[in-house]
């Protein structure tokens, strides 16, 4: 069975997204990407290589650059979220980060069964939701909230 690890790559993205602006931070998660795909140890359990990009928890990885576009569609373009006063803009993060959480649990899931089906065999939604999303909802629900807080600790310190 395919285990799903804990790891707090979804708070440094957030945080790099949140701090640096979704155009700069998917160029840095891409990089990231990269970095792992070519071998370097960057993915959980110190792994790096391809294979991690295409196994069953690589939608999760790939997610991420989705995250990052529509972090940049929605904070960047439609919201110009760092330009709110400081209320506004703590809010308008967290909902967008939710926003993106769903979209990057959706992406990861239906890879994941995809995949693990092609490796392993069939495996419905409901058991890949049960170890894909629900043992991370407050683990996430708390990375969003220390990404606001490395954000809004930079805000102003890093130019956009």
């Amino acid at each position: 069975i395919a285990q799903v690890p804990f790891t707090l790559q979804t708070l440094a993205i957030f945080a790099v997204l949140m701090t640096i602006g979704g155009k700069r931070g998917t160029i840095s998660i891409i990089c990231y990407l990269l970095l792992g795909a070519v071998g370097l140890p960057v993915f959980s359990g110190f792994k790096g290589g391809f294979a991690s990009i295409i196994g069953p928890t690589g939608g999760f990885l790939l997610g991420f650059i989705l995250v990052g576009f529509i972090y940049l569609l929605l904070a960047d373009v439609l919201f110009k979220a760092n330009d709110l006063p400081r209320g506004k803009r703590i809010v308008y993060k967290a909902i967008i980060a939710v926003i993106c959480h769903l979209v990057l649990y959706v992406f990861g899931v239906l890879w994941f069964v995809t995949v693990y089906a092609s490796q392993t065999g069939p495996i419905g939604f409901s058991a890949a939701i049960s170890m894909c999303v629900l043992p991370f909802i407050l683990p996430d629900a708390a990375k969003i909230a220390a990404a606001i807080l490395v954000s809004e600790a930079c805000h102003g310190v890093i130019k956009k």
